[in-house]
Order: structure tokens, then C-alpha cells, then sequence
């Protein structure tokens, strides 16, 4: 049973990525510090949030992780938020990280960058077929790490290019981590994530706010194979 996970199926992948655009606006209208997660799955959960809340001056934006390519390449995470969601609203300060760098001095500087900060305030994250989140891989040494909130990985699939990538500790330290997951080709990884027992061969069952909200936001297709809701 996923009883440290709050489980919500409002429909179709339409009414998944509204109801994650709703609480992305509601989080831009609260401020703080708020990570985006890349991938095709948040691009319509942008595109509402963008529509319902035109005003995001009083959140500081991050990303849970990021491919080693130029800001402009078309498999850069900052570049689809900056297309669907940051071009449409009135943006306060932007951390990008810098993934063109390459892996270990990219990591290094946003280290650098989050200085002082304890803890965000909301975490958006995908999940892949393999059970992956943000770029922590399964059975990878990255999920060892206890002391570092931003790491190099290497991709284990496409597309094939080193990441930079938050932490567990980093994840797990936000005061709420909000899954969002569509698709029947997540349908597997969504019930070993939720509603199985925490393990390395799915990182996505380590990611837990450690002092506060966990909530997983899916589709009918991606909640298919759960044993209950």
C-alpha cells in the first residue's frame, strides 16, 4: 500500500496535467522555491499553470536535474519550461543549471548556487518506465550520496548525454514532492513506486518528503496496475 503517498487519478492525461497546473500556480501565487522537472509529460501541466497564474515574480525556479547540452538544444529541460511556461508569465529569478558545462563543473556550481538554502518548497517530478527520477537511475551509485544535493550522472538511456542531477537528501528535504506521471508505459513503474516496497531498482519508491507532503498525480493509464487508490 503507498500510505506515505497521496494518490490522485483525476482522469485522462488532460485532467493530470491540469490538476498538477493548478497546484504549480497555486504554488507561484505562494512564493518560495519551486523545481521543474523536464521530459513531455509536465509540458501541458506548464502550459495551465502559465494560464492560470500569469504571475510567477515571487517564486525562485529550479530543475530537479538537467542534460549536458546547450540551453537551447532541443533536449535541454530549461528550454521547454522556458518555452511553454516561462516566455508566458512574469517570471522572478531563474536558476538554470548549467548543464553545457559538463557534468561535474555544472554540478559543482549549482551546489554553489542553492548556498544556504534548507529545503524547497515544491518538487515536481516525472517517473520513467524504469522507475527513474529526475536522473537518478536505478541501482546507480548516485543513490548512494548522502552529503552532495547536486551530482554528475551518467544517462542510462536516451538520450545518451551526461545529466546533472539532484540528490536524494536534496529531493527528499522539499516541503512537498509532487509526482506527476502519465502513460501506460508508466504503468508498471507507478506500481512499484507507490505501492511497493522502497528499493534501489526503483528510485522513484525513495523519493518521500522526509517533513511533509508526498502526493502522486496519474492518469487512468499510469495507475492501471495499482492494486488500490
Amino acid at each position: 500500500m503507498a500510505n506515505d503517498v497521496g494518490i490522485v487519478v483525476p482522469g485522462d492525461a488532460e485532467a493530470a496535467a491540469r490538476a498538477a497546473g493548478e497546484r504549480l500556480a497555486g504554488a507561484a501565487r505562494a512564493g518560495g522555491h519551486v523545481v521543474l522537472t523536464g521530459g513531455r509529460t509536465p509540458k501541458r501541466a506548464y502550459e495551465h499553470a502559465a494560464e492560470l497564474e500569469p504571475d510567477w515574480s515571487r517564486v525562485e525556479l529550479w530543475w530537479g536535474d538537467e542534460r549536458c547540452v546547450p540551453p537551447d538544444d532541443d533536449n535541454s529541460n530549461y528550454r521547454l519550461a522556458k518555452q511553454v511556461l516561462l516566455d508566458r508569465v512574469t517570471a522572478g529569478k531563474v536558476h538554470r543549471i548549467r548543464g553545457e558545462l559538463g557534468r561535474e563543473q555544472g554540478a559543482e556550481l549549482y551546489e554553489q548556487e542553492l548556498g544556504s538554502l534548507e529545503r524547497f518548497d515544491l518538487v515536481l517530478l516525472g517517473l520513467g518506465p524504469d522507475g527513474h527520477v529526475a536522473s537518478l537511475f536505478p541501482d546507480e551509485p548516485t543513490l548512494e550520496e548522502t552529503e552532495r544535493r547536486v551530482i554528475g550522472a551518467t544517462a542510462k538511456l536516451e538520450p545518451f548525454v551526461d545529466r546533472v542531477t539532484l540528490t536524494l537528501p536534496a529531493l527528499r528535504a522539499a516541503r512537498e514532492v509532487l509526482f506527476l506521471v502519465a502513460g501506460e508505459d508508466k504503468a508498471d513503474a507507478v506500481r512499484r513506486a507507490f505501492a511497493g516496497d522502497p528499493s534501489r531498482a526503483t528510485p522513484g519508491s525513495l523519493v518521500r518528503a522526509t517533513s511533509g507532503a508526498t502526493t502522486a498525480v496519474l492518469d487512468e493509464a499510469a495507475a492501471a496496475r495499482l492494486d488500490s487508490l
